[in-house]
């Protein structure tokens, strides 16, 4: 079910240094996109990847780690953990152009 040896690649690395400390401020659509992303994940590999935790108060660091991580080590055995899966790098897009943009934004200000 995951890869054994995971080293990330220098482009994860950055992605994951480039996300907000903080909980991504997303808007509705895409709120919904990664919420369910991450719990069609969980719901079809059986992880609790934040226990406990709201999905609003889970670090951006922390959920695109934990998205890359999965990418990168689940290995899907069935339908319903191949269609989650082919979820996450999508979903890693979508907070990775986010965090560029708050980058930007923050740079200019």
């Amino acid at each position: 079910m995951t890869k054994a040896d995971y080293i990330p690649e220098l482009s994860e690395v950055r992605m994951e240094r480039r996300a907000p400390e903080g909980p991504f401020q997303l808007e509705t659509e895409d709120h919904v996109y990664v919420h369910g992303c991450l719990r069609q994940v969980e719901a079809a590999f059986g992880l609790d990847a934040f226990p406990g935790m709201p999905f609003d108060a889970i670090s951006g660091r922390a959920l695109i780690h934990r998205f890359i991580v999965w990418w990168r080590t689940l290995e899907p055995e069935n339908a319903q953990q191949a269609e989650a899966h082919a979820q996450l790098p999508g979903a890693i897009r979508l907070l990775d152009t986010v965090s560029a943009f708050l980058e930007e934004r923050a740079g200019r200000g």
